[in-house]
């Protein structure tokens, strides 16, 4: 990257000439000082890499001729339909969206796919006000950074059409399962942006719709329920689910999934089960590692 100098030596660190004993704690602590001071300066440049590639693919998506010319695209299963095979940020505007965005297409896994979360790393907080969740936030600018589209966009998307929901997850173990959901489906405000979905197929369990157990479902169950937020409580719970388990999401009584979650890495324990839950996995007592959301049109092949 241009302009970019990685720490490459450690000729900073001192001598390593033999010291008299008792010096040698003291050297001890100051060289392992030194090296988390080096692998925090290397961690910092590593991220200063990811941001600059994605202003990067930023640039070349406002800046390219629009291949589809000026309607321009819907959602990415039309990039995809146009010939792009590459992953990366286009820009596209859905028939009933006021204004154009980019939004992060993912075309593996058959391509066609818009992003509309991410959870990777904890870098992001998700415990965020209605206006947030309903605009979008986040790191837009990595191939990898957290994110959520905003709650407008994902009406506008799936409003053209029946939209299918694909959710990736790994946990911290290595171990991979997906959730795929028909008919995806988000409100506009008017609405609160409620959700609504069909049928489930997957490796991961239908924790979404709370079926995995009849005494569950109508306290866990998410199909039809109002998104909320630290500041707008519209679940269905006395108190306030979002502000107990710190994320915009679409409460019950609470939830059986909380993807927006706090960033724990795996097993924890706090006041709530605030971390990031898929419980038909995991249960509502470990954190996912990795999550990604990402839709496109039911009838894409």
């Amino acid at each position: 990257e241009a302009g970019f100098q990685p720490v490459l030596s450690v000729l900073s660190l001192p001598s390593l000439r033999p010291q008299a004993p008792e010096d040698c704690p003291g050297q001890r602590r100051r060289l392992r000082a030194q090296v988390r001071a080096l692998e925090q300066r290397i961690g910092q440049q590593r991220l200063q890499v990811e941001q600059l590639r994605g202003q990067r693919q930023h640039r070349a998506a406002e800046q390219s001729p629009n291949p589809a010319g000026q309607a321009g695209f819907a959602d990415c299963a039309q990039v995809f339909n146009a010939g792009n095979r590459r992953s990366g940020f286009y820009r596209i505007k859905p028939l009933r969206s006021p204004s154009d965005f980019l939004v992060y297409c993912d075309m593996s896994e058959g391509g066609g796919w818009a992003v509309v979360q991410r959870r990777t790393d904890g870098s992001e907080s998700f415990n965020r006000p209605w206006k947030d969740y309903k605009e979008g936030f986040g790191n837009t600018l990595s191939a990898d950074g957290e994110f959520w589209l905003g709650n407008d966009k994902l009406h506008s998307l799936t409003s053209q059409g029946n939209y299918n929901l694909r959710i990736n997850m790994i946990d911290f173990e290595g171990d991979q399962r997906f959730a795929i959901y028909r008919n995806f489906k988000v409100g506009d405000e008017q609405s609160l942006y409620r959700l609504s979905f069909g049928e489930y197929s997957g490796t991961a369990g239908d924790s979404l719709s709370g079926r995995y157990h009849p005494e569950v479902q109508w306290w866990a169950g998410h199909n039809g329920m109002n998104f909320s937020t630290y500041d707008r409580d519209n679940d269905r719970y006395e108190g306030s689910c979002a502000q107990e388990d710190t994320a915009g999401w679409w409460f019950n009584r609470c939830h059986s999934v909380n993807l927006n979650g706090h960033y724990y890495k795996g097993p924890y324990t706090a006041v709530s089960d605030n971390g990031i839950i898929w419980y038909t996995w995991h249960g509502w007592w470990y954190s996912i590692r990795s999550v990604v959301m990402k839709i496109r049109p039911a009838e894409f092949e």
